[in-house]
């Protein structure tokens, strides 16, 4: 566990000192009775979106915490985990002053939102491996380093970061170390929510787009520690989820059995397309996933990309990204669209 960490050493001045603005739902929680609200300049006419939602999502925090076994004190929810992200930039990072570090190969996000918050990020990359380099990762760090991103499982490299680099980074960084878990639940190993209490400067990002398949409403989630939430909570809009995304995601994260059975026909796909690709001729290196998604190198990433999308098959040239070269990234579809992809795999010759 690291030592001497103090959350108020990290957070920025003027959002330490923020008085948080105060919704008509913040300063009345309904308890189930009838009542007339008059309160917050609504429409009064019954359009089932008339009122304004839950600034907390009380409801939804309630059941993900069942599931993820944490307290609702520890969920932040958000528009997208973009959002989430964005808010921890301008909760802790000073504009011109402050640095974060990332690793490529990795999403692409933290980046483009360092840059919009006018923040440093220093870029070290992944070992060939793709594993974090840790020596070189603590040598970027100083005194204005605040967060460092960890992406595990890799988006796009599909693996996840071994156990002993994540440990050393959270026990040798004082700062935040922010590991995004999008697609946690594809993956056989454990999620790092188990090591929250122990761990005050780890933050977890996860999403509802992955695995619960619902991309469309946007709702992402960080896992904290209660203090980390509080100051998240101050600077978020007090409407950031709607009531629309709130009772679509409630009804999915009640449907868990279902997610789960989605989340293993995922899987026996990526098994089966493990199987297939490795007979296909200009293939030449498989990158173990534990995502819904398989990075291949290929003897030409640009070719194939356009003989794909010839043939109406839609993936993601990677060949752009560090340590990616002629890399191609395939998204585990249904049955169905997995056999097409398959099918016109087959019908390309090598050069």
């Amino acid at each position: 566990m690291i030592k001497n960490f103090n959350i108020n050493k990290l957070v920025r001045e003027n959002v330490a000192g923020l008085k948080p603005y105060s919704s008509a739902r913040d300063e009345y929680q309904s308890t189930g009775s009838e009542m007339v609200f008059l309160d917050a300049n609504e429409n009064p006419f019954q359009t089932d979106v008339n009122r304004y939602p839950d600034p907390q999502q009380r409801n939804l925090k309630s059941e993900l915490a069942k599931i993820k076994g944490v307290d609702t004190s520890n969920i932040l929810l958000g528009n997208g985990s973009d959002e989430v992200l964005d808010l921890l930039f301008r909760a802790f990072c000073e504009p011109a002053k402050d640095n974060v570090i990332t690793l490529p190969p990795t999403y692409g996000m933290y980046k483009v939102l360092a840059n919009i918050n006018n923040i440093e990020n220093r870029e070290i990359l992944l070992t060939p491996d793709f594993e974090p380099d840790i020596a070189e990762i603590l040598e970027a760090t100083d005194e204005q380093t605040k967060m460092i991103f960890l992406c595990s499982p890799n988006n796009p490299t599909g693996n996840s970061f071994s156990e002993e680099n994540i440990t050393k980074i959270l026990e040798s960084f004082n700062g935040l170390v922010v590991i995004d878990e999008a697609y946690i639940d594809f993956s056989a190993k454990e999620s790092w929510l188990l090591q929250l209490k122990k761990y005050p400067n780890l933050v977890i990002t996860q999403t509802l787009s992955k695995a619960y398949g619902m991309a469309g409403i946007r709702l992402g989630i960080c896992y904290a520690s209660e203090e980390i939430i509080q100051i998240l909570n101050k600077i978020k809009p007090p409407y950031n989820v709607n009531e629309l995304t709130q009772q679509r995601a409630l009804y999915r994260v009640l449907n868990q059995d279902k997610v789960n059975l989605e989340v293993s026909d995922i899987l026996s796909e990526r098994k089966r397309l493990f199987k297939e690709l490795d007979e296909v001729d200009f293939v030449k290196k498989i990158y173990n996933s534990d995502a819904n998604f398989i990075l291949l190198k290929v003897d030409n990433a640009t070719r194939r990309y356009d003989e794909l999308i010839s043939k109406g098959i839609v993936i993601r040239n990677r060949t752009t990204q560090p340590l990616c070269e002629n890399t191609l990234r395939f998204t585990v579809g249904t049955k169905d669209e997995n056999d097409k992809l398959i099918k016109a795999l087959q019908s390309l010759k090598q050069q």
